[in-house]
């Protein structure tokens, strides 16, 4: 090992004469470089006296190397054969604890909770596992890095450091896809695209000896986010969003997202012998998300995703997890659902994306006014969006329909209802306390899940 006194008495000659040769301070030692072929290496005194070879940025002649403050989360490394990786899933606010509980289930490990996002580790099946099989996220993004930056130099050199050349191949595509920035120094997107593009295309060029990329091959879209000037950059592993099923190819007006329709479910406690009733069905997104999530069918079965096609990631990975999800479905559940809306288009519509999720064997509906809604003998669970001023109707009208829900609801035997509704005085007019709330966004539009459960 070096003696400090020693080199700081070194780096005093060096500043004055420039007699002696560079020295560098870093975390492993003292080391001297070297130029070879237009690139620096450094060459490092290990604990035994060994001199080992290692690419690095050089800083100038003389100087410190300070130890980076720069966290890679090195999703390629393999602990005991299995290839380790850090991933990150975006969804809505209000969701959190319901998704977090989702990837534990899954076998997520070590996983954090932040507003709007949950992290976690696993293996390269849990790339496939989770893109499949989570209800609740947005899209699964593969973390390759996170470190501090406050300039746009930090930036450069904080993605520039980041080994994209184990994920992106010479032909792949990689846009910078998207990004946001909150309480940071750093604030204009574009700029942040634009500098990440380059560090990214610094460091191409650097592993692969080219200065052009056709980017003709399979996408790896790059997205960033920077939180008091904490900069996080991951591959976006999914495409096209996780609410996307593939069973709803149109809608009526007002949907609701599925993946907040998931959310719900899972709030309200959907089993695989529930019956499960929605007045205002609009499309059918709840009624279809309950008997998948009451028979344990996987969001993901019938669809792609922009990760299976990267050249490092097996293809029987996403073989073996879609076998897995087969194998859990559970075809013997007494599940069914029961939906109505006023509007005969969107009955229809229903009974459509019903057929097209492979559930509509589980689902019954018909065009019926709220006003005549039947309360059955069966104890079930009521789970509605019912139109609101703010986006169909003006408020007069919707809160009308919300005296009625709150007459009709009353009547015959005690059931469980979940309403999500952006009016704060929903409870007011439907006539009843909510026994619990929980604040959502469907859309950007803030709303309420007003739950009724105690009889």
């Amino acid at each position: 090992m070096y003696n400090p006194e020693i080199l700081r008495f070194a780096r005093f000659f060096i500043a004055f004469s420039g007699c002696l040769p560079p020295l560098k301070e870093s975390s492993f030692g003292v080391f001297t470089f070297r130029k070879r072929r237009g690139k620096s290496f450094a060459f490092v005194e290990g604990e035994k006296g060994k001199r080992e070879r290692a690419p690095c940025n050089r800083l100038g002649n003389y100087g410190i190397i300070k130890p980076t403050t720069t966290i890679y989360d090195r999703s390629r490394k393999k602990e005991n054969g299995e290839l380790k990786v850090t991933l990150s899933a975006p969804c809505h606010f209000g969701l959190e604890s319901v998704l977090s509980s989702e990837i534990r289930r899954m076998g997520g490990e070590n996983v954090q909770v932040t507003d709007g996002r949950v992290t976690f580790d696993g293996d390269e099946n849990l790339i496939a596992r989770s893109n499949i099989g989570l209800r609740t996220a947005e899209r699964v993004q593969l973390v390759l890095g996170r470190f501090e930056a406050r300039s746009f130099e930090e930036l450069f050199q904080g993605v520039r450091k980041i080994p994209f050349e184990d994920y992106i191949g010479r032909k792949d595509a990689f846009p910078v896809k998207s990004g946001w920035a909150l309480k940071s120094q750093l604030h204009s997107i574009p700029d942040c695209q634009s500098i990440i593009k380059k560090a990214i295309v610094t460091r191409l060029q650097e592993a692969y000896g080219v200065h052009w990329f056709e980017e003709s091959g399979p996408t790896c879209a790059i997205e960033f986010s920077i939180h008091h000037d904490q900069v996080m950059i991951s591959l976006d592993t999914t495409g096209v969003g996780l609410h996307k099923r593939g069973y709803r190819r149109s809608s009526v007006i007002a949907p609701i997202k599925e993946t907040l329709a998931a959310g719900i479910i899972d709030i309200a406690h959907v089993y695989p012998d529930s019956q499960l009733y929605d007045p205002f069905c609009g499309s059918g997104t709840l009624l279809i998300e309950a008997a998948m999530h009451a028979m344990r069918i996987a969001p993901g079965l019938r669809r792609r995703f922009s990760a299976e096609k990267w050249s490092w990631l097996p293809q029987k990975v996403w073989q073996q997890e879609r076998h897995r999800a087969f194998d859990l479905i559970q075809r013997d559940a007494t599940f069914h659902a029961y939906g109505s809306d006023i509007d005969l288009e969107a009955v229809e519509l229903a009974q459509h994306n019903a057929k097209q999720a492979g559930v509509d064997a589980r689902i019954d509906v018909v065009q019926r006014d709220i006003k005549d809604f039947l309360i059955p003998k069966e104890k079930g669970v009521v789970i509605c969006n019912p139109p609101y001023g703010e986006r169909l109707l003006d408020m007069k009208a919707a809160q009308e329909i919300y005296r009625t829900m709150g007459k009709v609801f009353g009547q015959g035997f005690p059931h469980r209802y979940y309403v999500i509704s952006p009016d704060m005085e929903f409870e007011r007019s439907f006539g009843r306390k909510a026994d619990k709330r929980r604040k959502l966004y469907n859309g950007m539009i803030p709303c309420q899940l007003y739950m009724y459960f105690k009889g």
